[in-house]
């Protein structure tokens, strides 16, 4: 008698409710819905994930900025952990755009936007879209979008860093790669991006589970299409005209000297865009997934920069 293989693990939203010290909770923004955690009360911060990640990827910073009295919520991006998994919507200017509803949903006028690599594209973007929505701006391993364009044009080694982009073009067979092998390919860009010693088991196998939750895979590389396929198209040409304008708010730009992904040399110049006032920080022995290569490095550099009443240049 032939033995029956045992069923695939297929794990559902479920999965993107890691329970500590924070609450979830679903918001409706911009057409969608959208999973959050929240902890503490005080001025909104509201945090953004990137990719291969979900929210999880603040878990050190949500009860450190609750402790030190503000209200920290992170977010599942469209098509990613708890959050709704629409077919379209995965340029930046809707993903802005539903970071600003979800700031509106936590009945919010304003908030402080922390974002890490996809996330910081949203950020990068939300700023200046939605200014007065932004009262400060922290990016993580992210250059403005603009200076990222240029670093793609004059700048091998950041062509190279970017060349799963490429690969990501094609249909159906980046996601089924992704997920293969119980997502064997997100511990590898995990390990390729980042510096010496991350992640740990548990953070490989927390984002290899979420990356299988159902229709993740497509949504998180429909940015990546977006941002090739957009880029003789009228609506990316508007997208790259709008971003021109400069960031008028308060920015930290936080990235990892051994990011293998957004290379630093590509994100350094972004303050170019930036009228209000900007400070750049460059972290040792860490590469693209500063806030958890290194959380408390990362958390004090936010905490101090948002206790300081009147943050300068530097």
């Amino acid at each position: 008698m032939r033995r029956r293989r045992p069923a695939e693990h297929h794990p559902d939203a479920s999965v993107a409710r890691v329970a500590g010290p924070w609450q979830h909770q679903m918001v409706a923004a911009n057409g969608a819905r959208f999973h959050v955690a929240v902890a503490g009360g005080g001025p909104l911060v509201l945090f953004l994930h990137g990719f291969p990640q979900f929210w999880w990827a603040w878990r050190h910073q949500l009860p450190a900025l609750a402790g030190a009295g503000y209200r920290a919520a992170a977010m599942d991006l469209r098509g990613f952990g708890g959050s709704d998994k629409p077919p379209r919507g995965y340029d930046p200017r809707t993903l802005a755009e539903d970071a600003s509803g979800v700031i509106r949903s936590l009945g919010e006028p304003d908030a402080v936007v922390v974002g890490q690599g996809l996330g910081g594209l949203v950020a990068w973007t939300l700023s200046v879209v939605h200014p007065r929505q932004v009262r400060r701006l922290v990016v993580s391993s992210m250059a403005h979008p603009r200076r990222l364009r240029r670093a793609h044009l004059t700048d091998p080694r950041q062509v190279r860093a970017s060349a799963h982009v490429l690969g990501y073009q094609r249909p159906v067979i980046p996601e089924r790669s992704l997920v293969a092998e119980d997502a064997r390919q997100v511990a590898d860009l995990l390990a390729r991006w980042s510096g010496p010693g991350f992640p740990d088991s548990d953070t490989e196998a927390r984002y290899r589970e979420a990356a299988q939750i159902p229709g993740v895979a497509h949504c998180a590389l429909e940015s990546y299409r977006w941002a090739v396929r957009s880029l003789a198209r009228p609506d990316g040409l508007r997208y790259a005209r709008r971003m021109a304008s400069p960031v008028t708010v308060p920015t930290l730009q936080v990235h990892g000297a051994l990011d293998g992904c957004v290379l630093p040399s590509g994100a350094q110049g972004s303050g170019r865009y930036v009228e209000g006032s900007y400070r750049w920080h460059l972290l040792p022995d860490v590469g693209h997934f500063v806030p958890e290569e290194d959380p408390a490095a990362f958390t004090t550099l936010l905490m101090d920069w948002l206790a300081d009443p009147a943050p300068e240049d530097r």
